[in-house]
């Protein structure tokens, strides 16, 4: 077998910029992925997107160096099912973002060692599943460009949006909104994610303001450590929802009847499908999303999300990239991403695009 760690960089062909209150402009994607191959063909996939610091507080090049120290640091000759277990006894302190590329690679390798689709051996008891649908996001950009995304996702069937806001005056969020909903057909559905940046004081006159925009969700208006309970719109937690600590403690406190879960956070997929399930029981609805990634984090998300059957479903993140390597190529058509056939994430050819950063045969 073998194993290839390369460097890449994806652009969208549009030209999009990621622009988030949180993230600020961020103008391509930088991911790692680890391809594992034999007699030429793809046994196992794993990715993570490494610029994104301002979720992490870890540098690009200090996830890439806390990645590349594990792949030498792993044992590869043991089974795929056996991966997960070895990283969290010899790197019991990797971060998520890292560990998140290991565990996939393996949920990847082991489901096609047994014939299946992912979200088969994650246990979701369906048959091959063709598609699934998703949300897609409107980021801070101008409000030309803004509406002309929104009227092309929806003549595509995308009719589910959220709008970025908290970047602008709150004035203009509220202008946006207007213009959304004069435009988009009754049957859309808004949401709109502040990602923290309101505060204990305008909290309240801000979702009254909102009432009549008939949103589905408020997601993340305060910041990451503020945890007070908010019942006028659905909130949503995302930032504060950093680790399998912050599931325990929505799981005990419920002071959000929603949570946004990402592999990036928690660290894979084994960890993702714990906490959903946990959040489940307690009556939490949970969506399933990522943190716009290439073909192979998004996959991964997607069969997570046909797995545990969750209501929200956050997977536009490799809708329109220009250059991403892996194939077949991914399609967003009615509402929906495609999902490749065959075992495993589906994805049959990833060439050595990028830069080849580490390599062991085995």
């Amino acid at each position: 077998m073998r194993l290839r760690l390369l460097r890449i960089e994806l652009h969208y062909a549009s030209g999009m910029v990621l622009h988030t209150a949180k993230s600020g402009a961020v103008p391509h994607l930088a991911e790692l992925r680890l391809v594992a191959e034999q007699s030429g063909e793809v046994v196992a996939l794993g990715a993570s997107r490494t610029n994104i610091n301002y979720l992490t507080g870890q540098t690009q090049d200090a996830l890439e160096a806390e990645i590349l120290s594990a792949c030498i640091a792993l044992d590869w000759g043991v089974s795929w099912d056996s991966i997960a277990a070895q990283m969290d006894s010899r790197l019991s302190a990797i971060s998520a973002p890292a560990r998140m590329l290991f565990e996939m690679a393996a949920a990847d390798g082991a489901a096609r060692e047994a014939g299946m689709p992912l979200h088969q051996w994650l246990g979701s008891g369906l048959p091959e599943i063709r598609s699934t649908p998703t949300n897609q996001t409107l980021f801070w950009t101008d409000e030309a460009t803004m509406l002309a995304r929104a009227g092309a996702y929806a003549a595509r069937g995308f009719l589910d949006l959220k709008l970025r806001i908290g970047i602008a005056h709150f004035a203009e969020d509220l202008r946006r909104l207007e213009l959304l909903r004069g435009m988009l057909p009754p049957a859309a559905t808004l949401s709109v994610d502040a990602n923290g940046t309101w505060s204990a004081a305008n909290v309240g006159q801000r979702i009254k303001s909102l009432m009549p925009f008939r949103l589905a969700y408020l997601e993340q208006p305060l910041p990451a450590e503020d945890w007070t309970a908010l019942t006028a719109l659905p909130i949503m937690l995302d930032e504060s929802l950093a680790g399998p600590a912050d599931i325990a403690r929505l799981i005990e406190t419920r002071v959000a009847p929603l949570a946004h879960l990402k592999l990036a956070k928690l660290g894979g997929l084994d960890r993702l499908c714990a906490a959903a399930r946990g959040l489940a029981d307690a009556g939490i609805g949970v969506m399933v999303g990522q943190m716009n990634e290439g073909a192979v984090s998004t996959l991964a998300a997607a069969h997570a999300a046909i797995a545990l059957a969750v209501p929200w479903r956050e997977l536009y993140g490799a809708d329109g990239l220009a250059n991403e390597p892996a194939r077949p190529v991914l399609r967003y058509t009615d509402g929906a991403l495609q999902i490749p056939t065959g075992p495993g994430l589906g994805l049959s050819i990833h060439p050595s695009h990028g830069k080849l950063i580490w390599e062991q045969s085995i």
